[in-house]
């Protein structure tokens, strides 16, 4: 005969209060990759939340300095290539010793190139799966050891595509790196759980940048024409949705995807 099953309510002062639920303040939180345009809209995101935010990039340049003059207090940059053995040990610790703590991970950065499988080399495979998949582990490997050490909960949140379920011609390697960080965040959830460590994803669609328009008319004129809501994302879709995964509203949401797509995989694709 199975046990009966113990159950404790809830108490009101768990649950937030509405004013309350997407409120980051006093919680640090990493971005990688945040001079590209989806991680400078996560970060700015966060910082409107109330966090203090490490921005991260593979090297200085005039957008990172001036993405962390704009946010002005609250934050600090490191710059490392996530691919080397050191960079996850010396991002946690920089966002310790610049704030004291590292409560939440966005792994945004990723490289992705464009060209047929047929044409794709060995040392091109392996810098993809090095700076998609290999970096998001050690990283999220890095910052979950850290909490557990301290006896803190936490939050990760990797950025990963729709191309993860649904490839496109010309991306063999880039949709193959998704697909396995969307198993990874399964996995990790599954394992970190008993930590108070929340692990998801985002699964954006085609974001809106600079020149796009210009460099692949045609694609985006498929695209306008398969969402159901009918126009790109923007940066600022993407980094709801993390604020979202990352803040107190989503405390019971763990190894789960969030598609941030306008509808797009709704389609038939016959």
């Amino acid at each position: 005969m199975r046990g009966t099953l113990s159950w404790r309510p809830v108490s009101t002062a768990e649950v937030p209060a509405v004013a309350d639920l997407l409120a980051l303040g006093g919680r640090t939180v990493i971005v990688t990759g945040a001079a590209g345009g989806i991680g400078a809209g996560i970060a700015r995101r966060c910082h409107e939340a109330g966090a203090n935010v490490l921005l991260h990039a593979r090297r200085p340049s005039p957008t990172l300095q001036a993405l962390a003059n704009a946010l002005g207090e609250r934050v600090a940059v490191a710059t490392v290539d996530l691919r080397d053995a050191d960079a996850p040990e010396s991002i946690v610790t920089a966002a310790v010793e610049a704030f004291g703590a590292a409560d939440a991970l966005v792994n945004n950065a990723a490289i992705q190139p464009v060209r047929a499988l047929l044409d794709i080399g060995d040392e091109e495979l392996g810098d993809v799966l090095d700076s998609n998949v290999a970096s998001v582990f050690r990283l999220t490997r890095a910052f979950a050891a850290q909490l557990v050490h301290r006896s803190r909960p936490g939050a990760v949140v990797t950025i990963a595509s729709i191309e993860g379920e649904h490839p496109p011609n010309l991306h063999a390697h880039y949709a193959a790196s998704k697909a396995a960080v969307l198993m990874h965040t399964r996995t990790a959830a599954a394992e970190l759980g008993r930590y108070g460590i929340r692990v998801n994803a985002v699964a954006p669609g085609l974001i809106d940048r600079d020149g796009l328009a210009q460099a692949w008319p045609e694609g985006i004129a498929r695209w306008h024409a398969a969402a159901p809501l009918g126009r790109l994302g923007r940066p600022e879709d993407v980094a709801d949705a993390v604020l979202f995964l990352l803040s107190p509203a989503a405390r019971w949401v763990s190894g789960a995807t969030l598609r941030v797509d306008g509808g797009v995989l709704t389609q038939n694709t016959w």
